[in-house]
């Protein structure tokens, strides 16, 4: 994954705000089922809720709810909104 200025991985986005998504760093199926959730370069994520032991965690993502194991997230790079 390459570096993008002011970005953060998706994992460390506080419970109620909300991203654009900069990057996604995940290679073959993986990237692939993130895309077709709707996770793309410029689309609005926002952080709904963290799992009992902290992963996964709920996202918004175009008016949808999912939820994204925290290694996967890790690797999706955003810019706070």
């Amino acid at each position: 994954m390459s570096f993008v200025p002011n970005a953060m991985p998706l994992s460390q986005l506080s419970i109620g705000s909300s991203c654009t998504i900069a990057e996604i760093g995940l290679n073959g199926l993986l990237r692939r089922r993130i895309q077709d959730l709707g996770i793309i370069p410029g689309t609005t994520v926002e952080c709904l809720r963290r799992g009992p032991s902290g992963d996964p965690t709920a996202y918004v993502v175009r008016g949808t709810t999912i939820a994204l194991r925290k290694e996967d997230a890790h690797l999706i790079n955003v810019f706070p909104i």
